[in-house]
């Protein structure tokens, strides 16, 4: 089954940013490389149900099942000792990558209250995008009932592209809604 936006990417975005940035070469094209969802746990370090819940949600949201990212060192102040789990991620790639993507633009983002679209300044200026999102409501697979507590996650979108005009073009083309500056 072939990714509705990966055949996007290949018929119609490669040839438009050829155009655009006037590429010699098929390769010099940016693509998306790897997308990281993160969530931290807080509070939620010293709760096992929490960390439970957290896996799964994830799970369920990217069809990949989550790593646990443990404290490399004690923090006194926040209550932690070195190797408690802190936070759950997953790192999607190829096929599961496109098909989280498209969800996530065509699906999750429209569904946040009062949405204008994500900030076009989130680039870290080698063509990454990142976005925080405060509820895992948003994602059509997670239903109301089924969760404890409201929780956000973190998701980075890596590029192969040198700067971030060209990450925004290729995100840009691929529905990511921006706002207006």
């Amino acid at each position: 089954m072939v990714q509705r936006l990966k055949t996007l990417y290949q018929e119609k975005i490669v040839p438009k940013l050829m155009e655009q940035f006037s590429y010699q070469n098929i390769h010099q094209v940016p693509k998306v490389t790897k997308v990281t969802v993160n969530r931290g746990l807080g509070e939620a370090s010293q709760n096992a149900k929490a960390l439970e819940s957290s896996l799964s949600e994830l799970a369920t949201i990217t069809g990949q099942k989550p790593v646990v990212t443990r404290a490399k060192k004690a923090i006194a102040g926040f209550k932690i000792r070195q190797g408690m789990p802190v936070g759950v991620m997953v790192t999607l790639r190829q096929e599961r990558m496109y098909a989280f993507l498209d969800r996530l633009i065509s699906l999750a983002l429209p569904r946040i209250r009062d949405f204008r679209g994500v900030s076009p300044k989130s680039f870290d200026g080698r063509g990454n995008y990142s976005l925080g999102v405060r509820e895992q409501l948003i994602f059509p697979e997670i239903e109301y009932d089924s969760i404890d507590q409201i929780r956000g996650m973190d998701i980075a979108i890596i590029t192969t592209a040198n700067t971030d005009e060209e990450g925004r073009a290729l995100l840009k083309e691929m529905g990511m809604p921006f706002r207006a500056q």
